[in-house]
């Protein structure tokens, strides 16, 4: 996605200071649009289905931990039925129903390993959430966050600080996927 530069932030590693001031980071997006795409196809080639029923597919899929909006739904839509990979059932209906297309059949043969991802990551959502929010992995979680946000906080901090943080926490990701 192109970015506007008069609204985008530079996010130059070397620069401590951060080029937006008072920006607020966007929490990471779960799927971007081709993801979204492909999730769609997977559920059309079950079953004919609504923009919204679609949505709640993959809000069931991930437990309730991740619904994608209908600003990303329905322009996919409307781009899918484009490339000629669905279809709508019925024009004159008050509500679009979509069905996949051959197009769409060979897109989701193409990227079958890719579907398969997708879906085991949505599905691993809800055991993620469930295990940190064990009281004791929240806990840790709160002390670390405190602890480096607190550090970070302070105005001046050494180079030698900044690799000791850098470190500790490259340390602990390490243990932690090695657990």
């Amino acid at each position: 996605m192109k970015q506007d530069s008069a609204f985008s932030c530079h996010n130059d590693p070397s620069s401590r200071s951060g080029a937006c001031g008072g920006r607020r980071k966007r929490r990471e997006k779960m799927l971007d649009a081709s993801d979204i795409r492909l999730l769609m196809l997977h559920f059309l080639a079950q079953n004919t289905a609504h923009g919204y029923e679609l949505i709640k597919s993959v809000e069931e899929l991930s437990k309730g931990e991740y619904s994608p909006s209908p600003g990303i739904i329905y322009p996919n839509l409307t781009l899918l039925e484009e490339m000629d990979a669905i279809r709508v059932i019925d024009a004159q209906a008050s509500r679009k129903a979509y069905s996949l297309n051959d197009a769409g059949r060979d897109l989701l043969v193409k990227n079958r390993e890719h579907v398969a991802n997708l879906i085991d990551r949505l599905s691993s959502l809800a055991i993620l959430v469930n295990n940190r929010s064990i009281p004791d992995v929240e806990q840790a979680i709160h002390n670390m966050k405190l602890a480096l946000n607190g550090r970070l906080s302070q105005e001046r901090i050494s180079d030698h600080t900044l690799q000791v943080i850098i470190a500790a926490l490259n340390e602990a990701a390490e243990k932690i996927a090695k657990s």
